[in-house]
């Protein structure tokens, strides 16, 4: 077999190309991400791959909801008087480096001990997170060093078919990516 074939027929939905370990691209706050499944290391380490991006540096997850986070956050080492500030920031555009499970990847943490996790407002995220039943790596889609894609057509020109799925959508209207503070220190590490 040709090893450019792909042993299955091209994902007819998000979901399909996710559970492939195919990677997606889609529409988020501000501009379109890149996304894969987190349990699949090998959807992470071809994302990775494609942007150029050391995995030192760790990766956001994107999540309907916080309770799909728990597999990752290690919920019981955020001190009391931070969750109010987390939680009534979500959900929305702030991504917050929170406690990481010590059984979390270190394809997700990278040489962290902490996972940057954001609960979305953005319909369509909400709607890939919920139907695929957890978080979706999230980065932006461009090459590292490079103008992220704010159109499918952009992203397509850019990746091809190194991305299995690209979804519709309209984006949420921001103008910046989101906001990443450490919720223990209170340190901002993008604005």
């Amino acid at each position: 077999m040709n090893h450019n074939e792909n042993q299955t027929t091209k994902p007819q939905t998000a979901i399909e190309a996710l559970r492939q370990g195919e990677l997606i691209c889609y529409p988020t706050e501000a501009i379109f991400g890149l996304g894969c499944d987190p349990d699949s290391e090998s959807a992470v380490h071809k994302l990775l791959a494609l942007k150029e991006r050391p995995i030192e540096k760790g990766l956001i997850l994107i999540a309907d909801n916080f309770a799909q986070c728990l597999d990752y956050v290690d919920d019981a080492k955020i001190p009391m008087d931070k969750r109010a500030e987390i939680f009534s920031a979500w959900p929305g555009p702030v991504t917050w480096v929170l406690p990481a499970k010590s059984t979390t990847p270190k394809w997700l943490t990278g040489e962290h001990t902490s996972i940057a996790v954001r609960v979305t407002d953005h319909p369509v995220v909400k709607q890939l997170c919920k139907s695929f039943g957890k978080p979706l790596v999230s980065t932006s889609a461009n090459f590292s060093g490079e103008e992220p894609a704010m159109t499918i057509a952009q992203a397509q020109s850019m990746f091809g078919d190194r991305v299995g799925y690209y979804q519709e959508g309209e984006l949420g209207g921001r103008n910046t990516p989101s906001q990443i503070r450490d919720a223990m220190t209170g340190q901002v590490f993008r604005n």
